[in-house]
């Protein structure tokens, strides 16, 4: 159920790596590589160890999930048995705060029965370690054509938004919005009724909010 391209930016971003501060703390810096990292760590810990064992073992408290209508993880999770074949995915774009408190990850995901695209909303936990909050799967479109690179960008850091205002969800369902700590990076997630999803993430370029992603998916044939 795995399953949060863009224009080519070199993966090369991935030099904006935070280095230690003072006393092993860490500096507020983005690390889009290491969110990278983590989502392919996921998905092979799911071929390892099994689909909802990955999904227990990668989620940060609170983390929720989309089947479709929006739950808590640890709840959903508690239990579940694994199905015979895990879901495999790949990431195809990652998009990270400037602080690099946030970033939400996207790509493709295939089952034996589906495939399509999925969102990953990630934060980084005190110690540097990733971890998923949230987790959508998107099927309306189907699978995107795999890129040539992953690409990779980072919200613009000379500039701050004063305000930061979430995005506007695409249907008028369960309506969450987030933002990164330094608010450089907004997202929105909304359930329908119906178990119809959407997605919504924007970007801070400097003067405004760029949507990077933006998806209504309707309710799926499961």
């Amino acid at each position: 159920m795995k399953r949060f391209s863009v224009a080519a930016v070199s993966f090369a971003l991935a030099a904006c790596v935070g280095a230690g501060g003072p006393r092993g703390q860490l500096k507020p810096v983005a690390n889009p590589s290491a969110v990278v990292a983590a989502e392919l760590a996921f998905a092979r810990l799911a071929q390892d160890k099994g689909q909802w064992a990955a999904f227990r073992a990668t989620a940060a408290d609170g983390a929720e999930m989309f089947v479709p209508h929006r739950v808590k993880a640890a709840d959903w999770l508690k239990g579940r048995a694994e199905p015979a074949i895990a879901v495999k995915w790949q990431p195809h774009a990652v998009w990270s705060s400037c602080d690099g408190s946030y970033a939400v990850t996207r790509g493709n995901w295939e089952s034996p029965n589906a495939s399509g695209t999925f969102a990953t909303i990630w934060q980084r936990q005190k110690n540097g370690e990733h971890k998923w909050v949230g987790d959508m799967s998107l099927t309306s479109e189907g699978p995107m054509p795999p890129p040539e690179m992953i690409a990779a960008r980072v919200a613009d850091c000379k500039t701050r938004p004063v305000a930061p205002i979430a995005e506007q969800p695409l249907n008028n369902g369960d309506y969450v919005p987030g933002a990164s700590a330094d608010g450089t990076l907004r997202w929105s997630t909304s359930v329908a009724p119906d178990g119809a999803r959407s997605v919504t993430v924007s970007l801070w370029n400097g003067t405004a909010f760029e949507p990077v992603l933006r998806q209504l998916t309707q309710a799926a044939q499961r």
